[in-house]
């Protein structure tokens, strides 16, 4: 691998290990704020409403520059959130502050995943990804145990007993103490943002004229799902991002209902199914070539199976395994689909604008699946009903894709598109 492959995993890591340690501390902030329960979820919605109204830009903004200076711009936005969501009194206050975070985590995605296709070859995208996202899922991993950690009445009150030197803090709160923990992560991240070097790929300049933004856009998504591979791949990973996304809160509610765990026990069976999610991403990597990356979509439907046994169970060791297996499903399918994409994608339209693309569907389709199960909850859905809806939508929907997927093969061998040169 490239020297510069080691240093956008170092900034990843970090960002990612902030993100998800941000999202347990702004659900105990709006515990703290005494929000209604269905408020939880749509911490999540508000956090990707900006992946969807920006991608028309974000794309072409990433494409724009050197993607470690977008970077570090989009993680310096990341820490204006904080800081807002540090001085929260209010519950939707704390929910805008949250958006901000998002904000700077829209414009980050097309650069981290973009910079991928310009620095290493086809060959070794997989690979990539693989790591990425085993890295990532590590990062989920530690993430959510932090952001229970810091939650804790024990840790929290060693985090405030700390004194500087010449220096007064001004923390009063647990809370406070953790979001500032936070937003060094994020320091961390930005820092190695500026290590990162300038692939050399010619960089588009930025349209003012957002009309032309937004046709150029629409044009994006028509040429990715009208390509063969490309609606394949793109369909699944929206499927799983819209559906990894419910399942971190259906897993809180359900440590509380079915193991009795509170928030800052039950952030860390989230980090169970993340650490399954390493594994398959690493054993895809190590198993799964890019040309045989459809070959893995009946894994999906074994998952959407495996969920809805969640309902059974009541041991916690139980519960571990199944969550690991589940996790590790997920990454053994997500991983290659996410590098057939990314690869249809940079040879369609470029880096920046496919991860855009990509972007807006799979968070359109989280944006829809956190409304739905926030509806569950304002209904009082009990939730083991909703596992069992959610693990049988998933499980149909992959049935759908692979039969789409079968009939795109009998009129055209599509397999023959890997590699293709770049349409213009």
């Amino acid at each position: 691998m490239e020297r510069g492959f080691y240093t956008i995993m170092a900034a990843q890591f970090f960002s990612s290990l902030a993100d998800n340690a941000l999202l347990v501390v702004a659900i105990a902030l709006l515990i703290d704020l005494h929000a209604p329960a269905y408020l939880t979820p749509m911490l999540k919605f508000v956090f990707v409403l900006f992946y969807v109204i920006l991608a028309p830009f974000v794309g072409a903004f990433a494409d724009s520059m050197a993607k470690g200076r977008v970077m570090f711009i989009s993680n310096s936005i990341k820490i204006a959130g904080c800081i807002l969501l540090f001085f929260a009194m209010h519950q939707y206050f704390a929910l805008g502050a949250y958006a901000i975070v998002g904000l700077g985590a829209a414009a980050y995605s097309p650069a981290k995943y973009g910079i991928l296709t310009e620095l290493l070859p086809p060959e070794k995208l997989v690979i990539a990804n693989g790591w990425i996202e085993g890295l990532t899922v590590g990062s989920i991993v530690l993430g959510t145990v932090l952001g229970g950690l810091l939650i804790t009445p024990a840790i929290s009150s060693v985090l405030l007993s700390i004194d500087f030197p010449f220096i007064d803090t001004g923390l009063d709160t647990r809370l406070e103490a953790a979001i500032l923990l936070v937003a060094a992560f994020y320091t961390i991240a930005a820092t190695f943002n500026l290590f990162i070097p300038n692939t050399g790929i010619d960089h588009r300049i930025l349209r003012k004229n957002p009309s032309f933004l937004i046709h150029e856009f629409a044009h994006c998504v028509k040429l990715l799902w009208t390509d063969k591979l490309g609606q394949i791949s793109l369909a699944v990973t929206t499927l799983f991002w819209g559906a990894g996304a419910t399942l971190q809160f259906i897993v809180l509610k359900w440590a509380d209902i079915a193991l009795g765990f509170p928030l800052n026990e039950a952030a860390q069976l989230q980090g169970v199914v993340a650490l399954g999610i390493a594994l398959g991403a690493v054993l895809a990597a190590k198993l799964v070539s890019l040309r045989d990356s459809v070959k893995v979509i009946p894994l999906g439907i074994a998952m959407g199976i495996v969920v809805m046994m969640m309902i059974t169970v009541q041991d916690l060791w139980i519960a571990i395994v199944l969550l690991i297996l589940i996790g590790s499903l997920a990454g053994f399918f997500v991983v290659p689909m996410n590098a057939l994409l990314q690869h249809r994608g940079h040879i369609l339209m470029g880096a920046g604008h496919s991860i855009a693309v990509q972007n807006f569907n799979e968070n359109l389709s989280i944006l829809a699946m956190i409304l739905l199960y926030a509806l569950f909850i304002m209904m009082d859905v009990h939730i083991y009903v909703v596992i069992a809806l959610f693990g049988l939508f998933v499980a149909v929907s992959m049935i759908l894709i692979h039969k789409w997927h079968l009939l795109n093969q009998s009129k055209q061998d599509s397999l023959h598109l890997i590699g293709m040169h770049k349409i213009h």
